[in-house]
């Protein structure tokens, strides 16, 4: 399978041949399994392995092992995408870290499926969110290294629409093997090893021209610093991805728990309505991915489809709120399926238009990362705090989202002095 790069072995610093819809396919493709690998842990299967290691109060396991598992993307993203801008090998240099990334993934999960107590578990989900991280941190630092800018708004679109369907995937696959725990572990993670596999095998990774400065410590510290000062775009767009995960973590991080305690559903029919709920959520996001992506391509303009989406996703958020039946679920998670449909297809496009240093994409995008990282590890103990607001069984979820709505909120207004990009 060919693109339309030349084969030459060096990159520029800003790409300027169009891919091919090839490139994209395996693109897609390779987001698709590595999300579908770690994310399915963090929607569904988490819980119930929390359900089962502490029966009595498994949000304190979630609470703990979530946070902590995060810890491993906050460090990793940046150091992995920062070395695989360094490495030079003869398969390139972001493929040695996709390919042993994602094996380590399913190593991971397979420890975690068989995990019998919390610090078991908490061990192994750090290893499992370093190997992820490992992996995501090369993809999209080649989706930097290959994309032009005139279809980085499509590709973008791809990917988000790549990293939703994996989670339909993975929270349907729950409802049919909810009482097979290893199994629901272990199947995405070879799914996410046949996906990159194939991107890995009909992609180009060609060297650079520059070789990298000697290593050093302070350089190894400089991976998680791109000074905001110096580059406020960058750092605005940091901010606005890092509120709106924030926000979205929240929730998702305690969904099956608020369908149990709020809407009072039994664990199997909660799983069911969780796994229809991300069914419409991805449905409406392929409506807001198609055109979104596409037209911000054509209109030269990113901000108002990120702002703009993000404010229309805490709408979502505090329908949630009100919510007092499955279906108000379902309205809710239509509401921010279409939002973060359309704010996934831009964000990507707008981060790497507002890149410091286009011949180190994987260390800037590595710290842009840690908006995406840190969030899982604080969201979730705000979320238990909030839960516990004048409720005596730590069941305020009202809190919960308009919390959350609120935090959407301001990431949707800290995208307008973004001066870079339109």
């Amino acid at each position: 399978m060919a693109t339309n790069i030349p084969a030459h072995p060096y990159t520029t610093a800003t790409p300027v041949q169009r891919v091919s819809s090839w490139y994209l396919g395996a693109l897609g493709l390779a987001q698709f399994g590595i999300f579908a690998a770690i994310l399915t842990p963090v929607i569904v299967s988490m819980q119930l392995k929390a359900q089962e290691i502490n029966p009595e109060n498994p949000a304190a396991v979630v609470g703990l092992v979530l946070p902590i598992g995060a810890f491993g993307a906050l460090i990793g993203n940046p150091i992995f995408g920062a070395l695989s801008d360094r490495t030079r090998t003869r398969w390139g240099r972001r493929k040695p870290w996709l390919a042993g990334g994602i094996i380590g993934l399913l190593l991971g999960l397979v420890w975690i499926s068989f995990s019998t107590s919390v610090p078991m578990l908490v061990v192994a989900w750090l290893v499992s969110q370093l190997a992820s991280n490992a992996a995501s941190a090369a993809l999209v630092a080649s989706f930097a290294d290959n994309v032009p800018e005139e279809q980085r708004g499509r590709a973008s679109s791809i990917l988000a629409l790549a990293q939703n369907v994996s989670v339909l995937g993975g929270v349907y696959g729950a409802v049919y093997l909810v009482n097979n725990l290893p199994i629901l572990f272990i199947v995405p993670g070879l799914v996410g090893v046949a996906a990159v596999a194939v991107y890995v095998f009909v992609t180009p990774d060609r060297l650079p021209e520059i070789e990298p400065r000697q290593f050093s410590f302070g350089r190894l510290l400089g991976t998680f610093w791109t000074n905001p000062i110096k580059y406020p775009d960058f750092g605005l767009a940091w901010w606005s991805r890092f509120l709106i995960t924030f926000a979205s973590y929240m929730f998702t991080t305690y969904r099956l728990l608020y369908m149990e305690d709020h809407l009072h559903l039994p664990t199997q029919t909660a799983v069911a309505a969780v796994a229809n709920g991300v069914g419409i959520y991805t449905a409406a996001l392929l409506v807001g991915t198609v055109f979104s992506g596409w037209l911000s391509d054509k209109l030269r303009r990113r901000k108002i489809f990120v702002g703009g989406s993000t404010f229309i996703f805490a709408i979502g958020l505090v329908v949630l709120a009100f919510a007092n039946s499955v279906g108000h679920f379902y309205v809710a998670e239509a509401i921010m399926g279409f939002a973060f449909g359309i704010y996934a297809a831009v964000d990507t496009a707008l981060v790497i238009d507002v890149l410091p240093d286009r011949s180190k994409p994987g260390k800037d995008l590595g710290v842009l990362n840690i908006a995406n990282s840190l969030p899982q590890s604080i969201a979730p103990a705000l979320g238990l705090a909030l839960l516990g607001l004048g409720a005596s069984a730590g069941d305020n979820y009202v809190a919960l989202v308009w919390g959350a709505g609120i935090i959407a909120v301001l990431g949707a207004l800290i995208v307008i002095p973004i001066k870079g990009v339109r």
